[in-house]
């Protein structure tokens, strides 16, 4: 069932409803392979810092580059440019809680559709309009909100000032979504395994 949680994105409030479950943004960790089969170190580390927040409270650290902070202050620019150019309009959301996963999509739009905003240097954009095609590195983010949301399809809006803003349209892609969930199932009770073995560490160290 879909929880729907009106909050700033990146607010106190944001960071608490996201604490210790796995998000959109990081599902391409969690589809990670390592070499040979083995178990990617990407996946385990993102593992362990959510194992980190529901044993502490606290959220984990993650590294803001100026390059990202410069992009969450150019979304709104962004999201005036896609209405503009598709004459859709944007609602904004703070975090869509579906069971132990979610998603934070940069806009609902209408009753069906998503936006994603990615801000891109001007030679990734100028790169990204020139091959004409959806970025295979947003797939599972993207595939990832439509199954949180429980929406159609999904408009990715690539921008930098001064250059044409990219819209590529994604559409559910079931097969996709049935083995992300899977996979996001699968890691969930890993996780909860993780979380349990701590917890009785702890219990015994106490004793």
């Amino acid at each position: 069932m879909l929880e729907i949680i009106n909050c700033t994105q990146g607010s106190p409030e944001w960071l608490q409803a996201r604490l210790g479950i796995p998000t959109a943004s990081e599902f391409a960790s969690i589809l990670t392979k390592g070499r040979g089969g083995a178990e990617s170190r990407t996946r385990q580390t993102y593992l362990y810092k959510l194992a980190g927040e529901r044993l502490t409270g606290e959220v984990m650290e993650s590294f803001i580059s100026a390059h990202m902070e410069r992009g969450k202050l150019m979304e709104e620019e962004a999201r005036s440019a896609y209405s503009f150019v598709t004459g859709l309009d944007c609602e904004t959301v703070g975090f869509l809680r579906r069971g132990q996963a979610g998603a934070s999509p940069d806009a609902l739009i209408g009753q069906n559709g998503l936006l994603e905003i990615k801000t891109k240097l001007p030679h990734l954009l100028i790169e990204a309009l020139l091959k004409g095609e959806f970025p295979p590195e947003h797939k599972a983010q993207c595939q990832g909100q439509l199954w949180i949301a429980e929406r159609e399809w999904l408009d990715l809006a690539i921008y930098w000032p001064g250059l044409p803003i990219m819209i590529t349209r994604a559409h559910r892609d079931e097969t996709f979504i049935n083995e992300l969930s899977a996979a996001v199932a699968q890691f969930n009770q890993e996780l909860d395994r993780a979380v349990a073995q701590v917890a009785a560490y702890g219990q015994m160290e106490a004793a």
